[in-house]
């Protein structure tokens, strides 16, 4: 039977989850609202905060940011109504990639997903198919663990040579490009998972 004659399209989301002090105004997350934008979902966006300073380095820190962005995401989720879209995509960044990871398996939510320089503590969480993105030359995450991590949980990895957390390398045409890049991946796998 075809339900497209009967019923409109199924609704779309896509969930945003910054890094800490990386809001979903700077460039990886406000093109790739954008695009998912372009792309026909609604954008939620889950502005957690009140990290605690001197995060990287510090496991203990990193963390209690971590439980406390959960706490937050889930507290400001707590209206949405999962079952009523059918296809979700978490777009997440730094500690976001572990919070985003975290809340769809306790949540039991299946989930499409662009994680932009994940932290190596978020493979523990990560289940769901997605995309991954890290610079080089990133102090929050060794580059090794990242693509350890890729393997073993079978994701695309795109790396960005000497970028930094933020795959940026300084130079602004450069960082320009890398953006480009960064994007046109973003939207291939938009497109491959439509």
């Amino acid at each position: 039977m075809n339900h497209t004659a009967t019923h409109s399209f199924p609704r779309k989301l896509a969930v945003i989850f910054p890094g800490i002090g990386y809001h979903t105004d700077k460039p990886l997350l406000y093109y790739a609202k954008h695009l998912a934008a372009a792309f026909g979902y609604e954008i939620k966006e889950v502005p957690y905060g009140n990290f605690p300073s001197n995060v990287r380095g510090s496991a203990e820190k990193m963390e209690q940011s971590f439980r406390l962005a959960l706490k937050q995401a889930e507290e400001i989720l707590a209206e949405v109504r999962w079952e009523d879209f059918g296809d979700l995509l978490f777009i997440s960044k730094s500690v976001g990639t572990a919070v985003a990871a975290a809340y769809a398996g306790k949540y039991g939510l299946s989930t499409h997903n662009l994680y932009y320089t994940p932290v190596a503590q978020s493979f523990q969480f990560i289940t769901q198919d997605g995309i991954v993105f890290h610079g080089t030359s990133d102090p929050w995450a060794e580059t090794a663990a990242i693509e350890q991590g890729c393997k073993e949980k079978n994701l695309p990895l795109i790396l960005i040579p000497e970028a930094n957390h933020s795959l940026e390398v300084g130079d602004v045409g450069t960082d320009l490009q890398n953006l480009q890049l960064v994007m046109e991946k973003s939207r291939a796998y938009l497109q491959q998972i439509s």
